[in-house]
């Protein structure tokens, strides 16, 4: 059954399904032709001979004449019936081809159109609905047209915050600096301050795009080894034991005993374990409750940050290791977030084999980031 419908469905099925078609539908033709012409061009031969010559059907010669004009009547009926069926054939073997081109030249169009950059074009619906490979192309077709779309947003979007996050601290230094010349600030120690703390905020940024971008590219250097994952988790853990005490935040932590080794990038691992436990610091409200689990699944080990903080969306777990998104963002601000820290801990995660997933049972209802990271080989 699955054979018959896979043949049926197939582009290759239909065309042979076609050329069979195109085959019996020109055979069928040549016999009704020569079945409806020859007896009657037969008889338009024979009649004259018999009204002539009654006596000629007991003759040899007579014979042969009739045989002979048989043959002839056949062939001329035969000839037509062959004209016939071509011409049957050709329309029918027309139809069958402009099924087929027709559709993929509306691919063709379309697909040039999207290179074009007119990424909102799409495939008209006829051929989509199609269950052959013409139906698979122009789905995928649309696929690539919608994921090209949905890269140039994102790319708009990337240039627009980029520009808003750069604009904020040159404003500032540009306020202070015309303020300076002015006379209007006095160049005391705080002004100076001021101004390295958004020099420093500057340059942040942009070591955190440059990391970003190297990251994507898996160009950043790693140095993967057999690690114990208690050992990295406590080097993330402790420069934040304090702030957590600090904002009233409860910390639990239950590593799983006897846990194998994990394959990864010390530095690497810590980075992202260190991102995954700020976030979880800044979003989440006292009194609250910040938990790490470190435990087994399969050939992985998870380390799970869960807390009791501001929650997720769907909408926003969908978008939450896009480049520069933020949940709340005058909130993200505020903090020094640059809504890039997700996407760098996800390349990384990616680059040592890894992955990172967001859970969220809703807005105010906590979230929870879980980091895999393989095995070491034994």
């Amino acid at each position: 059954m699955r054979w018959r419908l896979s043949f049926t469905t197939s582009l290759g099925g239909k065309f042979l399904l076609s050329y069979l078609l195109i085959v019996l539908v020109g055979v069928a033709t040549l016999l009704a032709v020569t079945f409806a012409l020859a007896p009657t061009l037969f008889q338009a031969q024979l009649v004259p001979i018999l009204q002539t010559h009654p006596e000629a059907l007991t003759t040899a010669e007579a014979s042969q004449r009739i045989l002979g004009d048989f043959l002839a009547t056949l062939l001329i009926a035969l000839a037509v019936a062959a004209i016939a069926a071509t011409l049957t054939s050709l329309a029918v073997s027309l139809f069958v081809a402009r099924r087929v081109t027709v559709p993929l030249r509306e691919m063709t169009q379309s697909s040039e159109r999207i290179s074009a950059g007119h990424y909102a074009e799409r495939v008209e619906v006829a051929p989509v609905h199609r269950a052959d490979e013409l139906g698979q192309l122009a789905a995928s077709i649309n696929a690539l047209a919608v994921a090209l779309e949905q890269t140039e947003r994102r790319r708009l979007e990337v240039i627009g915050n980029v520009a808003h996050e750069l604009r904020t601290p040159i404003a500032t230094l540009e306020g202070y600096l015309e303020g300076l010349l002015d006379g209007v600030i006095e160049p005391t120690p705080p002004t100076w301050a001021m101004l390295h703390t958004e020099a420093g905020r500057l340059r942040s940024l942009v070591d955190d795009l440059q990391e970003l971008s190297r990251a994507e590219a898996r160009q950043i250097p790693l140095s993967p080894q057999p690690v114990a994952p208690p050992q990295f988790v406590q080097a993330a853990l402790e420069p934040l034991e304090g702030q957590f005490a600090e904002k009233g935040l409860e910390l639990v932590i239950h590593v799983q005993k006897n846990l194998p080794q994990v394959m990864a990038d010390p530095t690497r691992a810590v980075q992202i374990l260190t991102n995954l436990l700020v976030n979880a610091l800044r979003y989440t409200p006292a009194p609250g409750r910040v938990e790490v689990i470190v435990s087994r699944e399969e050939n992985m080990v998870a380390f799970r940050v869960s807390d009791t903080g501001v929650g997720l969306t769907k909408e926003q777990l969908a978008h939450i290791f896009e480049r520069f998104y933020r949940v709340d963002k005058s909130r993200s601000r505020a903090f020094g977030s640059s809504g890039i820290g997700l996407t760098i801990a996800r390349s990384l995660a990616h680059a040592m084999g890894g992955e990172i997933r967001a859970e969220s049972a809703g807005l105010g209802r906590g979230s929870s980031f879980t980091l895999t990271l393989p095995l070491a080989h034994e």
